[in-house]
């Protein structure tokens, strides 16, 4: 008991608590808010690598319709349902089934 005492007369003792629980509580930059910032910065991170992943494929497609002409036929078909004269298109789309 007398220990116990004597550590709450400590003046040293008491401020260097008192900054401690401050730093992990209410300063601006606290635990949780470091924590927060590590999780957005990850996602960031991920965002970043899918990103630079679609401007890749972006750019061979790209490359693929300036040195393929039935490439450029392919998109327009597929993509925007361009058709010939004289030809029909049918457009088949599954349906998902609804869970209930």
């Amino acid at each position: 008991m007398e220990r116990f005492l004597y550590a709450i007369r400590n003046k040293y003792l008491l401020a260097s608590v008192a900054f401690v629980v401050w730093m992990l509580f209410f300063d601006r930059n606290d635990v949780s808010t470091q924590y927060g910032y590590q999780r957005e910065k990850s996602n960031l991170e991920r965002e970043k690598v899918y990103y630079e992943e679609e401007i890749a494929n972006i750019k061979q497609s790209i490359k693929n319709v300036q040195n393929n002409p039935s490439e450029i036929q392919r998109i327009a078909r597929e993509k925007y349902q361009m058709k010939r004269d004289q030809e029909d298109v049918y457009v088949i789309v599954e349906k998902v089934p609804e869970d209930k």
